[in-house]
């Protein structure tokens, strides 16, 4: 089920809701988000841990054995097996039913969003397999992304007074920004509500509450200059054109090209856009990086570092159109840094 199940209610259509609507559906969101941020505590303290993989490898474990049901907390909230109330305890299932997070199944339950550990923090994300247009994903590029903004930080120890993350999804940037810049005023912003919705939860549940969580399509909407711009966008070509895979273009490249523009026009000077996503190479070029050098041509006052994290992922996507011409699909981390 779809994160938005769980944060929009079934008010009838009406433009102007009476004032008592509006508080009861307030309260009852309040209410579900101060479960969520408590149970993310009740795991943590329970010192859960799960590394969130592909959808490939996630379907291959379920393959293992289709009809297992859960017996730990792993198998609950990280792999997503159906379990029985009293495997997850008292006090866990009352949390998950306050916060609306339990599909009834035959002689069991089923969770509705997923709990995937990174450093020391947890972060809820949707349920296998993320199949709606708003799924919020956390995976294998999560984990990259995540070590490339470390990375960064600590080779580059950069002054950030203001940062944000583009695309925040379930907020993980967002709050690695807030954690390493404490004193700095950090924005999350994404297109996608449900993202939001679960990323906000995420903040507080990490101890990151002071965090700007904003709907916004790339920076539209947010006011200023960034000295530190930071993003892990959708890159693939995705029929369904999920929010969260989809990149759109020929080959998927066309939004991480606009996060590009978006921070070429909003970077405080010596600030740096931190840019992770994959890009198709074709016959042993590089589309994405010519792309960007046309723009670095057209506007001088910028310098930039490129490489490749990662030379082939996603090799499943070469059986079949667009990817059929492209020999590869590479994660890539560019850096630009706009003169001081």
């Amino acid at each position: 089920m779809p994160a938005s199940d769980m944060f929009h209610s079934d008010a009838p259509p009406s433009d102007v809701q009476p004032a008592s609507s509006t508080s009861h559906l307030e309260n009852t969101e309040a209410a579900r988000s101060h479960a969520l941020v408590e149970l993310l505590t009740c795991l943590r303290s329970q010192r859960y841990r799960h590394i969130a993989v592909t959808p490939l490898t996630h379907a291959r474990i379920y393959k293992r054995d289709p009809q297992a049901w859960a017996q730990y907390a792993r198998d609950i909230f990280g792999w997503g097996r159906p379990f029985h109330a009293d495997v997850a305890g008292e006090h866990v299932f009352s949390l998950m039913q306050a916060a609306d997070m339990v599909d009834p199944m035959e002689m069991g339950w089923r969770s509705k969003l997923r709990v995937a550990s990174l450093n020391e923090m947890l972060f809820l994300h949707s349920a296998y397999p993320t199949l709606e247009a708003s799924s919020v994903f956390f995976g294998p590029d999560t984990y990259r992304f995540a070590r490339a903004v470390q990375h960064h930080v600590e080779t580059q120890r950069p002054m950030v007074r203001r940062a944000v993350d583009i695309g925040t999804g379930s907020g993980v940037g967002a709050i690695l920004l807030a954690d390493l810049f404490p004193e700095a005023e950090v924005f999350g912003v994404d297109i996608n509500p449900d993202a939001l919705a679960l990323a906000r939860i995420n903040a507080l549940a990490n101890a990151c509450p002071q965090v700007h969580m904003q709907q916004s399509d790339l920076l539209q909407g947010v006011t200023g200059e960034f000295d530190l711009i930071i993003a892990n966008p959708p890159y693939l070509v995705d029929a369904a054109q999920r929010s969260y895979r989809h990149g759109g273009g020929a080959l998927g490249a066309e939004l991480s090209l606009r996060m590009v523009d978006a921070a070429m026009e909003r970077l405080a000077p010596g600030g740096a856009l931190l840019l992770y996503t994959g890009v198709a190479m074709v016959q042993g070029e590089d589309p994405f990086l010519a792309d960007v050098m046309d723009r670095l041509r057209e506007r001088p006052g910028f310098s930039w570092h490129y490489a490749e994290i990662d030379p082939d992922i996603f090799g499943e996507e070469l059986e079949h159109a667009p990817y059929d011409i492209a020999d590869r699909v590479a994660a890539v981390q560019l850096t630009l840094t706009r003169e001081a």
